[in-house]
């Protein structure tokens, strides 16, 4: 066999039955390959409870690629050359011996392939057996390269990391115990986005926005991730997690990072994630007598999205008709640094919202002079930059402009940008790129667990405050509106609105 590239590996998929590996993670890999990205050779084993055969596995993830895949296979000799490359193994993960096996397994794999001695472990399992299976990977050895071997191992767990600060602590010291912290990749596949990876090339590319980026200039920020959907098929699991830590823990706080760092010293992962960790130390905390100040929570009643009729949260299965959990939440923090301190960031996020829409908006100041105050009835609208995650991605700007005619009269305008427009195709999708930057041992886009932390402590008063409540304030709105009242009374207060995206 010739000798491996240095970031060709076996990626070692625990959960291999799972929604999450038949959805995203396969069919990713199946992308990259056909796209010439995914170094080779390589090999992916998938762990799982179930008994499979490599040709069963190998049929099952090829329904995977036909149903989730950007991209089809081109013919069957394309599909086979990436088939072969994919095996199964069969186990209890709280077996010592399936560990034993694996490693085996593995070994004999890496000889035949010749894929060399790295290896990439993901935890695509439920929260609650990470700590059993990175417990046994160090017992079984698997936690570090063979002996006499220059190889790496990593591993990508996937979150929630924890689902409050004394949990998330707690997985990490398991975590850490077996692997350092530079092999553990915490994944939040909202930084995977084409679209959020823009965030830092528009200030850092560009010499016209970043001298507005601070509070001279800037008036607020809105970070909007809206869902039109309901909570589908996961009732049973947002019952325990709620808006809150399943989206703005992670997702909405890595976006108001990106918005709120300082420029890293050089673009690699230690500078980016730094910088990143000193905005959460930033951040005013939220005193638990203030919660309820600074934080809205909603629950959605029934109504009517895209013209159909739905039910209520509480009507969803596997959701308790008595639930007190938040399928919307909003936030008011303030960064209290020489660049941000008295502006305010306002977080948002909801299920049944009247879109879908995940968006950045940066509200500049009105201009310090106006010019035009001898006609009262003409108001300059502030100027509005608008970063477009998902859907329609692009960003827009928003200026005034005088109207044709005699008359002296304001409208607003936009400049817009289009990524399908501009670059033409479709973008890799986010585990694309999350993937390989773990292959290549690029942990930029990946938290460190100190900035996980910091996440779940700045939002503890807030779940704790939460945790208990009258469920009979709940519904407290309808399917397809905006979310409740009280969230706009949260921004109201300062003299602002929500963008409607």
């Amino acid at each position: 066999m010739t000798q491996a590239a240095d970031d060709s590996c076996t990626l070692v998929i625990f959960g291999a039955s799972g929604d999450l590996t038949r959805r995203k993670l396969v069919p990713a890999l199946w992308s990259m390959f056909q796209s010439r990205v995914l170094p080779e050779p390589f090999a992916v084993v998938g762990v799982g409870r179930s008994e499979m055969s490599n040709e069963q596995f190998r049929a099952r993830m090829r329904e995977a690629i036909a149903d989730f895949a950007r991209l089809q296979p081109p013919s069957q000799k394309v599909w086979d050359r990436f088939a072969q490359a994919l095996f199964y193994h069969a186990g209890d993960t709280d077996d010592a011996a399936l560990y034993d096996g694996l490693g085996r397994y593995i070994a004999k794999i890496e000889q035949d392939r010749g894929t060399g001695t790295n290896r990439l472990f993901y935890l695509a399992t439920p929260p609650s057996i990470y700590s059993t299976i990175v417990t046994r990977l160090g017992a079984a050895n698997l936690s570090r390269p063979p002996d006499g071997s220059s190889g790496w191992v990593r591993i990508i767990i996937e979150k929630p990391f924890g689902r409050d600060l004394a949990s998330s602590r707690a997985l990490n010291q398991v975590v850490t115990s077996v692997f350092a912290e530079e092999q553990v990749y915490r994944i939040d596949h909202y930084l995977g986005k084409e679209t959020v990876q823009n965030i830092l090339v528009f200030r850092w590319a560009n010499g016209i926005f970043e001298p507005l980026w601070n509070r001279n200039h800037v008036d607020h920020v809105q970070i909007t991730v809206g869902e039109s959907i309901g909570v589908e098929n996961r009732g049973a699991y947002y019952e325990e997690a709620g808006a809150l830590r399943d989206m703005i823990q992670n997702h909405i706080l890595q976006l108001l990072c990106l918005v709120a760092m300082e420029p890293p010293v050089t673009f690699d992962a230690g500078p980016v994630r730094d910088e990143k960790t000193k905005v959460m130390h930033a951040i005013r905390p939220i005193p638990a007598d203030e919660v309820d100040r600074l934080a809205v929570r909603g629950q959605y009643g029934p109504g009517f999205v895209g013209g159909q009729r739905v039910v209520g949260y509480r009507e969803e299965k596997g959701v308790s008709a008595q639930s007190i959990t938040e399928t919307y939440a909003a936030l008011r923090l303030e960064v209290d640094n020489w660049r941000w301190a008295g502006v305010p960031f306002y977080l948002r996020t909801g299920k049944r919202l009247a879109k879908r829409a995940s968006e950045i908006a940066v509200q500049f100041k009105r201009t310090p002079h106006l010019v035009f105050r001898r006609n009262p009835e003409i108001l300059a609208e502030p100027n509005l930059l608008i970063l477009r995650i998902q859907p329609d991605e692009g960003m827009s700007l928003t200026f005034g402009a005088k109207l044709p005619g005699p008359d002296l009269r304001i409208r607003p305008v936009e400049m817009d940008f289009d990524y399908g427009r501009a670059f033409g195709g479709e973008p890799p999708e986010a585990y694309e790129r999350l993937l390989l930057d773990a292959m290549k041992g690029d942990a930029t886009l990946y938290a460190r667990g100190e900035w996980v932390d910091l996440a779940w402590e700045l939002l503890t008063p807030v779940l704790d405050t939460w945790a208990v409540g009258d469920p009979q304030k709940f519904p407290n709105y309808e399917a397809g509106g905006w979310g409740p009242a009280e969230a706009d009374s949260l921004i109201e207060r300062a003299g602002r609105s929500w963008r409607r995206p």
